[in-house]
């Protein structure tokens, strides 16, 4: 459905599905009539396709709508490979409350939800966003990025079970590797796997290994065989030693593999996105660099009619907080229900810019000043990024610092509004009592 483009009064039918692992429910309305079709699809392409197949001669080839409660999942993308077929993701929460606008039990089934599904398309479509693919390309980079940020939370998670078996029988290796997931740590774990086996190796197997592992400082050679030769095990119980000991060299290989799965996409992603027509823009950015440039384009994409304002993004990001009010009650609060991946990228981006942009580190310091925590004035500089950053991206412009700054020096010398006091006192003024100004 890429280019597709179709207006709300061409569709000839409107569907919706409640998927499962197995087996989807889906409920159909025809434009025409007033009945309901319920029935079911199981979930293997073959299915799915003969389905897409029978709508599509039934309906002479006119769009269809389709609502499901999921936005990137494998029915997503099955049915995406059919132009008819229009794409309207529901949030689960929206759906979860529109039940309970009907059912306050919470009571829950599938042929209920699809119905659900399908009166939220057929009576609040226009509040519901379609699915509008982006280019293939950008979207490969968006799955790239999103991938290995989950490869580097597994390294990280790998590592820390690995230190926690090093605490138990071999602690003094963490003290001589910065980070023990290294290449360096690993090869030295191999061949040395206990504290024995160290103190049995000669002083010049030792000074070769270091060598070769380009840890090539004297001094600091020195002090690492002192500190072998010194040391103490920790524990003398053999259950412990070998236990800890295979455990280690087990994660060791994982550790391995890992690393060179983010070596590979970052092969990947740097092809890419160097090729991405809007690099440019994105890498103009302090901060951004070689990791986070390729996951701002994906956050943005290629599509500019994706957002109407920077506000979209912020809020659809999670960077906006939300504001509630009842009553006399009002009151803003951390955005709970957003995509984790896209509020992670704004956030860690912000935080890399204040390295390398003055304005940033002073907004953030001015943030901290007025008793925010660190997290949410990394939040409060990231809103302000985003506007930059929308800005640019709509005028297919790279970001000009002195641009920017010239804006500030501006806004600042504007003439502002008086805010010298006024005397007021209290005057009768016909039986009754008011303020009014002392010299009036």
């Amino acid at each position: 459905m890429g280019d597709y483009v179709v207006a709300d009064g061409e569709f000839a039918a409107f569907v919706g599905i409640d998927w499962a692992e197995q087996k989807h429910v889906l409920a159909l309305q025809d434009r025409q009539a007033d009945r309901i079709e319920v029935g079911e699809i199981e979930h293997t392409p073959e299915a799915v396709d003969a389905w897409a197949m029978e709508l599509s001669q039934r309906y002479q080839e006119r769009p269809i709508a389709v609502a499901l409660e999921q936005v990137r999942g494998s029915l997503v993308f099955m049915l995406t490979k059919y132009k008819h077929l229009v794409i309207f993701p529901i949030h689960p929460a929206t759906l979860a409350n529109y039940r309970k606008s009907f059912r306050p039990s919470g009571a829950k089934g599938d042929p209920h939800d699809a119905g659900l599904l399908l009166d939220l398309l057929t009576r609040h479509r226009e509040k519901l966003r379609r699915i509008n693919p982006d280019t293939a390309e950008t979207r490969t980079l968006r799955f790239l990025v999103e991938e290995r940020r989950k490869l580097v939370n597994e390294r990280i998670r790998f590592s820390q079970r690995l230190n926690s078996h090093l605490k138990l029988y071999f602690p003094q290796v963490l003290n001589w590797f910065c980070d023990i997931g290294s290449q360096i740590a690993e090869h030295f774990l191999e061949r040395w796997p206990t504290l024995e086996a160290l103190q049995k190796a000669k002083t010049k197997t030792l000074e070769r290994f270091f060598t070769d592992h380009n840890s090539r400082s004297s001094d600091k050679i020195k002090i690492r065989l002192e500190e072998i030769r010194r040391a103490v095990a920790a524990t003398h119980d053999s259950a412990v030693i070998t236990a800890s000991s295979s455990a280690a060299l087990a994660l060791i290989k994982i550790l391995r593999e890992l690393r060179n799965a983010i070596s590979s996409h970052d092969s990947q992603i740097e092809k890419l996105a160097h090729a991405h027509p809007d690099f440019v823009i994105f890498d103009s950015f302090p901060g951004a660099g070689a990791a986070m440039a390729p996951r701002l384009i994906a956050a943005f994409g290629t599509c500019r009619d994706r957002y109407r304002t920077a506000h979209e993004i912020q809020c659809y990001s999670g960077i906006a907080p939300v504001v509630e009010s009842s009553g006399k009650q009002h009151w803003v609060h951390y955005r709970w229900s957003c995509p984790k991946f896209l509020r992670q990228t704004f956030h860690e981006w912000a935080l890399h810019s204040m390295a390398s942009s003055a304005w940033a580190k002073d907004y953030y310091k001015e943030q901290r000043a007025k008793g925010k925590s660190h997290h949410s004035a990394v939040r409060a500089l990231a809103f302000k990024w985003i506007r930059i950053l929308f800005r640019c991206w709509q005028d297919r412009n790279p970001y000009n610092p002195a641009l920017y700054e010239n804006a500030r020096q501006s806004r600042s010398h504007e003439p502002k509004a008086c805010t010298s006091p006024v005397n007021i006192a209290w005057k009768t003024r016909s039986g009754f009592s008011k303020l009014s100004r002392a010299d009036s």
